[in-house]
């Protein structure tokens, strides 16, 4: 009988014990979000009163909620299926199935990454279609057809196969065969596929699923451009990117590496904006690239995948690692059935767990990079006609002006709506009151 105080039964009480303080801590800060958003429903915010109609800040309450209340059945169901991978011992049971039927060794290895990725594949697939046919249709964002819909599931799928098998195949050899130090070669493999993804993806893979079009206003063109040059940003082309297809929300982004950079306007986005807001938002766009923002992430990105690697290579040659999340390890003595893809999954599936309180960080650090982005674009550009694009899209896709304070502070990304117009020169809340 195991100690209570040994490295398995340690991690079990870690791993439960954290995944139930992040259950109780979303659950909170969503009944917060819930909460608020509903009290304030009945009158837009007075900085936005001008601006706002009561019906679509109603709209984006609404919207809101449903989303919310929609995330707290997504939270509880993937956690349940997570117990089911882990401490009840579904990961356990398909490993072995697998391992009776093909023996230990490299195809039983992707057979296991393979199924769990189809099994997971298809318990997502309910939430994906309520979500897209009855969520995002109810509030009128949803643009696609069943036919469309499957269209794209099946790319995305094949593109899965083609790309993941390999990159998977490829480390799980690392795993075996390139000794002690094997994680330093997989993190080295994975950063290289992410930096050839980001010349291959826009010039490849997107188009698989969206029509570009290279920008045919003239005007906008030449607007844009000069832009670009007064900020020495250079790319491969300027695209409209059929959007409209698939939802009425709207965006911009760019995209690519080097030579492959582009610029991509959802039709959405061309639609609801003017020129001199399209071009605002690209300044805010091009303030991210100037503040080095995407290279600061790329490092970030490198040095905690770095991190995570070095520790999966310590973690894999635990058992209590295996046996403390419900797993029993292979045993051979020979190798000819290796725990390295267990060990991957396990490892995937249990670092969310464990580093869910980082999120506020993160997101706090992203808000910081939005403000500073804005004030670029401002200086580049007009920061009422940016503040004017902004509530546009705010209106447009239905983003609640009144989130939860607090909420806000753990999960947003980007700036609620008062504090970041407040912050714009010439922005119609400029020295508002949130």
């Amino acid at each position: 009988m195991p100690s209570l105080l040994s490295p398995s039964l340690l991690l079990t009480y870690a791993f439960a014990a954290a995944l139930v303080a992040g259950l109780l801590l979303k659950f909170w800060l969503a009944s917060r979000q819930v909460r608020h958003v509903a009290q304030h429903r009945g009158a837009v915010p007075a900085p936005f009163a001008a601006r706002i109609a009561l019906t679509a800040h109603q709209k984006a309450a609404d919207y809101t909620l449903a989303r919310t209340r929609f995330g707290l059945l997504q939270l509880a169901f993937g956690s349940a299926v997570l117990l089911g991978w882990t401490l009840l011992g579904g990961l356990d049971a398909l490993n072995q199935a697998l391992l009776a039927w093909l023996g230990g060794g490299m195809l039983q290895q992707l057979a296991l990454l393979g199924c769990f990725a189809l099994i997971s594949g298809l318990l997502d697939l309910p939430v994906q279609l309520y979500q897209t046919f009855v969520l995002e249709q109810r509030f009128g964002f949803n643009q696609m057809t069943p036919r469309l819909w499957l269209a794209d599931l099946t790319k995305s799928t094949l593109l899965v196969a083609l790309i993941g098998l390999p990159l998977a195949a490829l480390v799980l050899w690392l795993m075996h065969a390139a000794g002690p130090l094997w994680w330093l070669w997989a993190w080295a493999a994975w950063m290289g596929f992410n930096l050839l993804l980001m010349v291959v993806y826009p010039l490849f893979i997107a188009p698989l699923f969206n029509k570009f079009q290279p920008l045919a206003d003239e005007a906008l063109r030449t607007r844009v451009t000069a832009l670009m040059q007064r900020c020495g940003f250079t790319a491969r082309g300027l695209f409209v990117m059929d959007g409209s297809r698939r939802s009425a929300h709207a965006n911009a982004y760019f995209t690519g590496f080097g030579a492959a950079k582009r610029v991509v306007f959802y039709d959405t986005l061309l639609k609801q904006l003017s020129g001199d807001e399209v071009e605002a938002v690209l300044a805010h766009e091009l303030g991210h690239f100037h503040h080095k923002h995407i290279a600061r992430r790329l490092v970030a990105l490198f040095a905690l995948t770095l991190v995570g690697f070095a520790l999966l290579g310590w973690l894999s040659t635990r058992g209590w690692f295996y046996t403390g999340l419900g797993v029993v390890p292979n045993l051979s003595l020979d190798g000819s059935a290796p725990n390295d893809a267990l060990a991957l999954l396990l490892f995937l599936l249990a670092a969310p767990v464990f580093t869910v309180f980082l999120t506020p960080l993160m997101a706090q650090l992203s808000r910081k990079h939005e403000f500073q982005a804005d004030a670029y674009a401002a200086a580049q550009a007009d920061g009422g006609q940016l503040a004017s694009a902004l509530l546009k899209l705010y209106e447009d896709n239905a983003s609640t002006l009144t989130p939860d304070p607090v909420y806000a502070r753990f999960y947003y990304s980007h700036p609620p709506a008062t504090e970041r117009l407040a912050r714009l020169p010439a922005a119609p809340l400029q020295g508002a009151t949130p």
